[in-house]
């Protein structure tokens, strides 16, 4: 008898009885998998919204400019003999800078002091003269002509005695002016003239320049548009006035380094410049390591008002489209929405909002990308928030305060939606 075998038909069915067993099985692990509840909620990072107060700076572009500048110039003609400073040095007032050859105005006031003693002889005569005449007119030995003459003498020599005396103290202010000083205190330049040069011949020759710069000078230009708006704003009573004496100002020089010395305003111009619509506004530095040259260009952060009550959110925070500018804010559901919002003014680091949000608001700073309009989102308090320079927090009113809470709560749907899963 033969024995009989499984036939190669039946070994294949086995094997695809298998596989399809094997795929049912999978098949029917994904609903249990599905069964595990939603994905947990994003998280985000929000600020609190809350009335801050802070100062509106504006930077303005401005120039170096010397406190006082005097040019030195020769006031008489003559040779010169000698430079006595040292060129870029610090000169006090006073200092000797120069002297001209001062023989020609020595012998100049020599002559004029003979002149004066020549007056001063002819007014002995005259007045002598005069005396003598008196008792004679009086007993007519002599005419009232001769004795009025001898008056009219002795007057004209009193007058010839001042002219000699004026003269003789305009040549000793030109002797004087031989040794040239400097007029004030600062730092001089470089010479405009060396030994031997003939100076002062029809003209005041220039010399040297001597500029003080220490306290120094910063002329800087605003638009009348901008200063118009801030003004407005004030009158209104939206913003206050930093105060003329109360107004900082800092600066940024050339290389982007902050001059660690803060200024002051001194005054604002009283025209508008009719070529760049801009008014002229000086602030004044110290300036003792001499750092602050004039002809430097800077850039001046000016705190021209303050804001008692402004909201103000990071940066970050705020997406501009075409539309306009909006936030992401977090309900007391736990739901994103998008808020439009009117933010034209950047300070620092934030932006303050005139529009669109009220104190206690969430705003999501960190996550936007996770945050879609109508989500429901986990939100942790943001803690990369730096308040810029001149900020002060006021008192958070109830409802921010309430709000910090409710946003560091979990979200109550997913806590829903687990309570399901673990009954299964």
């Amino acid at each position: 008898m033969s024995t009989s075998h499984p036939s190669i038909p039946s070994a294949v069915r086995v094997l695809l009885m298998s596989l399809l067993l094997s795929v049912i099985a999978a098949c029917g692990d994904k609903p249990a998998a599905s069964a595990g509840g939603p994905p947990p909620p994003a998280e985000v990072g929000i600020v609190t919204v809350a009335p801050t107060r802070i100062a509106l700076t504006t930077e303005l572009p401005g120039r170096v400019e010397a406190s006082r500048v005097a040019q030195v110039r020769a006031r008489v003609p003559g040779i010169v003999l000698k430079r006595s400073f040292r060129e870029g040095s610090e000169v006090k007032a006073g200092e000797i800078l120069f002297r001209i050859d001062p023989a020609p105005l020595q012998a100049t006031f020599s002559s004029t002091e003979a002149a004066v003693a020549k007056a001063d002889a002819n007014l002995a005569q005259a007045t002598l003269k005069t005396q003598r005449y008196k008792p004679l007119v009086e007993t007519n030995a002599i005419s009232r002509q001769e004795y009025d003459d001898a008056l009219t003498a002795q007057k004209q020599a009193t007058a010839d005695l001042a002219t000699a005396r004026a003269t003789r103290q305009s040549a000793g202010l030109n002797l004087g002016y031989a040794t040239v000083t400097a007029p004030i205190a600062g730092r001089i330049g470089r010479a405009q003239v060396t030994e031997g040069a003939l100076v002062g011949q029809g003209e005041a020759t220039p010399l040297a320049t001597v500029q003080q710069i220490d306290p120094i000078f910063v002329n800087l230009t605003q638009s009348s548009t901008e200063l118009l708006r801030l003004r407005r704003a004030m009158d209104s009573g939206k913003l206050q006035s930093a105060g003329q004496n109360a107004a900082r100002v800092t600066l940024v020089t050339e290389d982007g380094q902050v001059y660690p010395q803060t200024g002051k305003l001194l005054f604002s111009d009283l025209t508008v410049d009719e070529s760049s619509g801009a008014v002229t506004l000086r602030a004044e530095f110290s300036n003792p390591n001499r750092t602050l040259l004039p002809g430097m260009y800077v850039r001046a952060r000016l705190e021209q008002a303050v804001n008692d009550a402004a909201l103000t959110v990071p940066t970050q925070a705020v997406q501009r489209t075409t539309d306009g500018a909006s936030v992401m804010v977090v309900g007391p559901d736990n739901k994103v929405a998008a808020r439009p919002v009117k933010a034209d003014t950047a300070q620092g680091n934030v932006w303050i909002v005139s529009a669109g949000l009220k104190p206690g608001d969430r705003v999501i700073v960190e996550g936007l990308q996770k945050a879609k309009p109508g989500a429901t989102v986990k939100t942790v308090n943001w803690a990369g928030v730096t308040p810029p320079a001149g900020t002060a927090p006021l008192a958070p009113p109830a409802v921010a305060s309430s709000a910090s809470t409710v946003s560091t709560a979990p979200a109550p749907a997913p806590s829903a939606a687990a309570a399901p899963s673990k009954a299964n």
